[in-house]
């Protein structure tokens, strides 16, 4: 991942596989592992980050839908999963493959655009 901005109570990650083009996780900033781990005020901000950072990437990306995914097997700290998905996709229709077996990596440029394109959109 890399960091793309910081939110309210969250940061923005990039995900360095762009299989999803647009992919980003949303990471509450404060160590949890559960999203009921929150009090009132953090669980509206957080939403309005994940809400924030979805309109962001359909402005960006034009997604046909975009899934959110909360896991935590593997990484035990609140984060959401954002992902646009495209009608063309091979999954489209299905749950978004969260490790597919081919990933597609971008060289640091076309990351740092992608970053500087939602960087803007915070900030207009």
């Amino acid at each position: 991942m890399i960091e793309a901005a910081k939110l309210k109570v969250s940061t923005l990650y990039l995900n360095k596989d762009q299989t999803h083009q647009g992919r980003c996780i949303v990471a509450f900033d404060r160590h949890v592992t559960e999203i009921f781990q929150l009090d009132d005020k953090e669980l509206h901000l957080f939403i309005e980050d994940i809400s924030q950072t979805a309109r962001i990437l359909h402005e960006a990306f034009h997604p046909d839908k975009i899934n959110y995914g909360i896991y935590g097997d593997l990484v035990s700290h609140l984060h959401v999963h954002i992902v646009p998905k495209y009608e063309q996709s091979d999954e489209w229709g299905e749950a978004f493959v969260n490790a597919p077996p081919s990933k597609k990596m971008l060289d640091p440029l076309e990351y740092q655009e992608i970053i500087m394109s939602i960087q803007a959109k915070l900030n207009p």
